[in-house]
């Protein structure tokens, strides 16, 4: 993971050569900042590492941030169907009931709905639910890359034989049944 780390840095340097001289004048704070990347980036394998650092490079002029990188990193990562945090938490906000029913784009997006709440997510403004549900959901997509497999959801399914129907003698006993239980 070191080599990796160190090659995506070399990467930069060749691509951003004064941005990143400028950025990581001394070997000193160049080290602080590959273990802070090296601590936050760990969960990524080193293909995910290089593959994400060509994607930045490809699609930016600039010098990426950790936040930047993560963001790469998740999309390059060995799972790809999985959305982003926010569209998935749009999807989860906009799902019609039943929600097990839903065609979701991904399992992981219904159990993080689930997980966070369906009723909290639909009561409460975006500025309050999403960091909620993208915690949530992070932390599923991360257990996803690492190999989880998740359970598809299963809607309730109708009973083969619907019930029959109660004579009116039987229902009137069981009225009866049911006001003596509640002593009306």
């Amino acid at each position: 993971m070191i080599d990796a780390i160190n090659q995506v840095f070399t990467l930069f340097r060749l691509n951003y050569h004064n941005q990143y001289l400028k950025a990581f004048g001394n070997a000193a704070e160049l080290n602080e900042v590959k273990r802070l990347w090296l601590e936050m980036l760990g969960q990524f394998d080193a293909r995910t590492l290089l593959a994400a650092a060509k994607s930045v490079i490809e699609t930016s002029e600039y010098l990426p941030t950790l936040r930047t990188m993560i963001y790469h990193c998740e999309r390059a990562s060995s799972n790809p169907d999985l959305p982003d945090a926010h569209s998935a938490y749009l999807e989860a906000c906009r799902a019609t009931s039943p929600k097990a029913a839903y065609s979701w784009s991904h399992p992981a997006v219904y159990h993080a709905g689930k997980r966070s709440d369906w009723y909290f997510l639909q009561t409460n403004s975006e500025a309050v639910a999403y960091p909620i549900f993208r915690e949530i959901y992070e932390e599923i997509c991360l257990s996803v890359r690492n190999g989880a497999q998740l359970d598809n959801p299963n809607p309730p399914a109708l009973p083969e034989k619907p019930a029959e129907p109660l004579d009116k003698a039987r229902n009137q006993e069981k009225l009866q049944a049911l006001r003596a239980s509640l002593k009306l």
